[in-house]
């Protein structure tokens, strides 16, 4: 079995309240509207759809307005995750989304492109 690698990537929101970024991120509406086709929640359960796949997340942590924690439920290493972490950039007054999660060395290129491709779409569901 190949070891994932950890990485961080960052994303600066000008102009956009914490409150509806959060949103974005930790409700299924939100969720919907830039991460998957559809989001389905129960209790620490989170069912992501695209197209016809289905993946389930586990809530694992949750500190409102600054970070959420999720581990794919069909992963094998407990150490695994994505997370999204929010904080503000006091120097310009804006908002970074940093975002955990981990790939295959070889997938990581690939990874961070799809993040980078649906955080573009974040930004322009936000009016960004």
């Amino acid at each position: 079995m190949i070891k994932k690698e950890k990485f961080h990537i960052e994303y600066v929101f000008d102009k956009v309240s914490v409150r509806s970024l959060w949103n974005h991120l930790t409700t299924a509406l939100g969720l919907s509207s830039w991460f998957a086709d559809e989001v389905h929640i129960s209790g620490a359960r989170y069912t992501f759809v695209w197209s016809k796949e289905r993946e389930e997340a586990e809530l694992l942590d949750e500190k409102p307005d600054v970070r959420i924690r999720f581990r794919w439920r069909n992963e094998d290493d407990v150490d695994y995750y994505f997370e999204f972490l929010l904080h503000h950039i006091e120097l310009t007054g804006a908002t970074a989304l940093e975002i955990t999660d981990f790939a295959e060395p070889d997938e990581k290129a690939d990874a961070i492109a799809r993040w980078d491709s649906q955080v573009k779409v974040l930004k322009r569901t936000l009016g960004i």
